[in-house]
């Protein structure tokens, strides 16, 4: 925890259950002694904490208001992770289908509004300097989003007649929702397909019409569905998992060996300075989009079959510039 953190749980310890032992405050900071000793004194003395002890009470808490300068504390900032979180949060609220939450993402942005102000800055101005880009991300709302999520949480069959783009032809299918999947700024249902006795992932954009059942919808066990849907690489999935092995050039590194291609993924550096890395895939369509976005600066290893794939794609593409 850092130490401004800390300053702001000590005011909330003190002002939430007054007064406070220092071995509870202690316990509740994680932090020795005398840094909790360096911590008190530091708020009293910069930032004018009315900060007293209790000999009665054998607690820490707040003295009255008196006169002197005003008691403030500096304004809070998140951590990139943290920042991020709260702010796609609340554009992911923004975007919601209409009528799926109703009124209950309204005190939700006004709760998320407060948190983003409650430093120094006001929530509108956070939004306004910090922006979250969504550049993979369709351009067509998902309109059937609430109507999938409804029947997703009665855990009731649907009906779907979803648009195939790889063979631009629409499909129907009668489905059992599992979850909803918010993944690349894109809506992916897991369903169990009860036409091909299989689950499936449907972009949710590309679902045209979607008709709620009565019928009980399959349960699928969460192991068996991260175990058949999340075992490969991306959104693509399949129960025949391969490994890609990618060599990354000495110039490609620092920017490969920070990325987390998948949660299972192997990597480590080699005396080059080149970034070899192994990640599991079922389907290679997303793979290797990512793969041809390094260019010159990667190569497939192994398996054949992907090498093949690799070269095949940039030998054609080379061709439209002959």
């Amino acid at each position: 925890m850092e130490r401004l953190e800390r300053f702001y749980r000590i005011d909330r310890l003190l002002k939430e259950r007054p007064p406070v032992s220092f071995a509870a405050l202690m316990q509740a900071l994680e932090v020795s002694r005398a840094t909790l000793k360096r911590d008190l004194d530091y708020m009293r003395d910069r930032f004018n904490a009315p900060i007293e002890y209790d000999r009665a009470a054998r607690g820490y808490r707040f003295a009255a208001r008196r006169t002197g300068p005003r008691y403030e504390l500096p304004g809070l900032w998140f951590s990139a992770d943290e920042a991020h979180a709260l702010l796609t949060m609340r554009q992911l609220l923004v975007e919601l289908e209409p009528g799926l939450l109703g009124a209950q993402v309204e005190p939700l942005l006004e709760r998320l509004r407060a948190i983003l102000g409650s430093g120094a800055h006001s929530w509108t101005e956070v939004e306004r300097r910090i922006r979250i880009l969504q550049p993979g991300r369709r351009g067509g709302r998902g309109v059937q989003f609430g109507v999938v999520a409804t029947a997703l949480l009665r855990r009731k069959r649907l009906r779907i007649r979803h648009y195939h783009r790889a063979r631009d032809r629409e499909i129907e299918r009668e489905v059992s929702p599992q979850r909803l999947v918010h993944y690349r700024d894109n809506w992916y249902l897991d369903a169990w397909c009860h036409l091909r006795k299989a689950l499936r992932s449907f972009a949710v954009d590309a679902i045209r019409d979607a008709v709620p059942l009565e019928t009980r919808a399959k349960e699928v066990a969460p192991g068996a569905l991260d175990e058949i849907l999340a075992g490969g690489y991306g959104i693509f999935a399949g129960p025949a998992v391969a490994w890609a092995q990618l060599r990354f050039s000495p110039q490609a590194a620092p920017w490969a060996s920070v990325q987390t291609w998948h949660p299972q993924q192997r990597a480590r550096a080699e005396a080059d300075g080149s970034w070899l890395l192994e990640i599991p895939y079922a389907d290679d369509r997303e793979l290797l989009m990512d793969i041809l976005r390094y260019g010159f600066d990667v190569e497939v290893l192994a398996p054949a079959a992907l090498r093949r794939r690799v070269a095949e794609t940039l030998s054609r593409a080379a061709a439209r510039y002959r």
